[in-house]
């Protein structure tokens, strides 16, 4: 089964989309999602492409399956994780002012890309500490 890159990207009019990597040339067909929420679009993908391989099946043509790996602008990262993350907490884990934080959600400004960098480098750092985390 093919790893295939899925971007997720808030767009200008405030909903999101998921498409594939248009660069991936393994892939035999194309497959986008739209949602008003980072999880709308997801499953608007997912059902995309369930849809697509009914439509293969149906003409009797081969299928090229894939996993999905999703990766996100930080709008959309931010709007999605925003359930398991408050802008407080964002804040002291990657140093950024949660204020400027909530213009990246809202969309009413967009980081640098060093800033995208240090986001980065906190969430995955802080993922690798929990995954290390052991309970007794």
């Amino acid at each position: 089964m093919n790893k295939v890159k899925a971007f997720i990207e808030r767009g200008t009019d405030g909903t999101y989309g998921v498409y594939v990597d248009l660069e991936d040339t393994s892939l035999n067909y194309g497959i986008i999602g739209d949602g008003k929420t980072v999880q709308e679009a997801v499953e608007d993908f997912r059902e995309g492409y369930i849809e697509m391989k009914e439509h293969f099946a149906a003409e009797g043509k081969p299928f090229v399956e894939a996993e999905f790996e999703y990766h996100y602008d930080t709008a959309s990262f931010l709007q999605y994780y925003m359930t398991y993350f408050s802008l407080a907490g964002l804040s002291r884990l990657t140093g950024i002012h949660q204020g400027q934080l909530s213009h990246y959600v809202n969309g009413t400004r967009n980081p640098s890309k060093q800033t995208i960098l240090r986001i980065d480098n906190s969430i995955h750092s802080f993922a690798e500490n929990l995954n290390r985390v052991q309970f007794v």
